[in-house]
């Protein structure tokens, strides 16, 4: 596979490893031990975070959450030597049966990664999502 290849199959494993709540693999084959990390459109604050520690706060977000999807495209692919970037528009569509008030919510955003080449690949180092917009049952209530 070229550089190209690569970094994009390496993105979409971040979204389906995420969707099927593989934080093993997440961690073992996304991630660099440590990422800075910057979700601050949906709140909070930008901080670089040790891989295990985005999975376990992902894992507690998506509790009672019954599917996740994200689908992604439009990337953007910058490689030079061991360092990359990949920009990719995608959403998420969260399902919760048991919701009373509609049974999915939708986030619509850009991710802006970066990431570096080593002994084991491609793996994240830099995660930026920018929200655009949030559709459907937020709070899936």
């Amino acid at each position: 596979m070229t550089d190209r290849e690569e970094l994009i199959e390496l993105v979409n494993k971040l979204f389906i490893y995420t969707d099927e709540k593989n934080w093993e693999k997440l961690k073992g084959e996304v991630f660099e031990s440590f990422v800075f990390l910057d979700m601050t459109s949906l709140g909070g604050k930008a901080e670089k975070m040790q891989s295990k520690a985005i999975c376990d706060m992902w894992d507690e977000g998506f509790k009672g959450i019954d599917s996740i999807n994200h689908l992604g495209g439009n990337y953007l692919v910058n490689a030079s030597g061991d360092e990359a970037s990949v920009f990719a528009y995608a959403t998420a569509t969260h399902f919760k049966e048991s919701a009373k008030n509609g049974k999915t919510r939708e986030f619509v955003g850009t991710y802006d990664l970066k990431m570096k080449k080593g002994e084991n690949g491609w793996r994240i180092n830099h995660f930026t999502y920018t929200l655009k917009y949030l559709n459907g049952n937020v709070d899936l209530s």
